[in-house]
């Protein structure tokens, strides 16, 4: 993992995001104009019920009383409304907002779906319409490396373990961040070792580092190798029970708060 990854992770999320007015805007499938209560147009953003998708596309919808599935043409995809993510054959795809139940049906937006199948997202501006075509699509598989997910996983699970799923991707965007930044050595593994400036990531020198990672843990470093950002450019972060942070409050501008942590530019 190097300074590469965030810049093509950052072009993928651009054009896969759609800026559009609300107002009059529709969704249409393969053709296929949909209703309102089917898909619409939300603040910029298109969403679609999962079963107006595969009503569309090749997929078939199941649904077990916790998980919507979409299967068919390679494709593995499980949505659990209220979670953060939606899981494609092994891999994890941050959904801002959370994936949404919609008068009992699962919504996503077209970007997660369109990223997560292979299928073509466009924007007519003329009929102010998001356009999603599946004819050829094929699911991508994860881009990152093992060595990445496995350093990664066990820097998030010793830093953050107990913490929500939100400030475990939040540890891991520090991480890559550091990894994108000038200041900071270019990989994964050289970041969480690094010190330059003393040590920068205490499970280092206690070894908690080595540690089996949590499940969560290694859900939030997949989230965050697949472009998962809730902290910005955030590259330092303390826990104010543990620490008193001086340095970063001094030097640094606070950004958030997640969980146990403070996150500072």
């Amino acid at each position: 993992m190097n300074r590469r990854w965030k810049g093509a992770a950052a072009a993928l999320l651009t054009t896969l995001t759609l800026t559009m007015p609300a107002l009059g805007a529709e969704v249409a499938v393969n053709g296929n104009t949909l209703p309102s209560q089917q898909a619409w147009v939300e603040e910029g953003t298109s969403y679609i019920t999962l079963r107006a998708f595969a009503a569309c596309t090749p997929y078939e919808l199941s649904w077990d009383g916790r998980y919507a599935r979409l299967t068919s043409q390679g494709l593995d995809l499980s949505a659990r409304p209220g979670e953060l993510y939606i899981t494609v054959n092994g891999r994890a795809l941050y959904v801002e907002g959370g994936v949404r139940a919609v008068e009992g049906k699962t919504v996503l937006p077209l970007r997660v779906l369109a990223r997560a199948t292979g299928a073509r997202l466009s924007w007519d501006g003329a009929s102010a319409t998001a356009l999603l075509a599946t004819e050829g699509a094929a699911p991508a598989s994860a881009s990152y490396h093992e060595e990445d997910l496995y350093w990664l996983s066990r820097v998030i699970s010793a830093e953050s373990r107990g913490e929500p799923l939100l400030g475990q991707i939040a540890v891991g965007n520090v991480v890559l961040n550091r990894v994108s930044s000038k200041e900071f050595p270019n990989t994964i593994k050289a970041v969480v070792f690094d010190t330059k400036h003393g040590v920068q990531f205490e499970p280092t020198s206690n070894g908690t580092i080595y540690d089996t990672p949590t499940e969560s843990a290694v859900l939030a470093a997949k989230l965050c190798l697949e472009g998962a950002e809730v902290v910005g450019d955030c590259l330092y972060f303390y826990a104010p029970a543990l620490s008193a942070g001086r340095w970063i409050v001094n030097n640094r501008t606070y950004y958030t708060t997640i969980g146990c942590h403070k996150f500072y530019r």
